[in-house]
This record gives structure tokens, C-alpha cells and sequence, in this order.
């Protein structure tokens, strides 16, 4: 599942504390995505210097890849799955009303 997921990708959070939030992907690495507005935390940053104050900063904390499951534009479930065509290419689909629909190519097909 990992390999699917790119940047920039609209994803619903399916477990945790999150469930049922949808984001942007904005940073992949190995089994781990940071997702836009996902799994904040609170960090508490000393002064440095003076004169500068203390301060609490919320940044966002990256999830399993195994919580996060393709997003429509209504906000619902995709499940994607690989159609490999007949000249050697690969394509990501869904179905939506009874339509499969390409969501991205993965591999281009091999030209004569």
C-alpha cells in the first residue's frame, strides 16, 4: 500500500485518535505519512536568547500508513486497486457508481 501513496494526495484517517479527518499528503518516509492538520502535538520551546519568549507550538506528527486510506471528493472510502493493461502498463482505479475510474498511472505502457 505504501508505494501507492503520493504526495499530494487527498487521504481519510480510518483509525485513531483522528478518525474520519481527511488530508493532504505532505511527507512520505518508509512506513510513516505526515498528513496536513493530522495528529498534532503540543512542543514546548524554550527562550534561546534573551529577550525572546518561551512558547508552546503545535506541529503535526507523522501516522502509520497503514491508518490512512484514499479519499473522494466527497469525503468518502476509495479502495484502489492495479489494473495491469495489455501493453505492459499499469494503471491505479476505483469504482464509483458502478464506473471504474483511473485515479494515476503507475506505469506507462511500453511503445512500438
Amino acid at each position: 500500500m505504501s508505494k501507492w501513496i503520493c504526495k499530494k494526495d487527498k487521504v481519510l484517517v480510518i483509525s485513531g485518535n483522528d478518525k474520519g479527518k481527511i488530508g493532504e499528503v505532505l511527507k512520505i518516509d518508509g512506513e510513516r505519512v505526515l498528513v496536513q492538520g493530522i495528529n498534532i502535538r503540543k512542543k514546548h520551546s524554550k527562550s534561546r536568547q534573551e529577550g525572546q519568549p518561551s512558547q508552546i507550538l503545535d506541529i503535526e506528527c507523522p501516522i502509520h500508513i497503514s491508518n490512512i486510506a484514499f479519499c473522494s471528493s466527497e469525503g468518502k472510502r476509495l479502495k484502489e486497486k492495479v489494473k495491469v493493461q495489455k501493453n505492459g502498463g499499469k494503471k491505479l482505479v476505483y469504482s464509483e457508481n458502478d464506473k471504474e475510474k483511473t485515479h494515476r498511472v503507475i506505469k506507462k505502457s511500453k511503445g512500438k
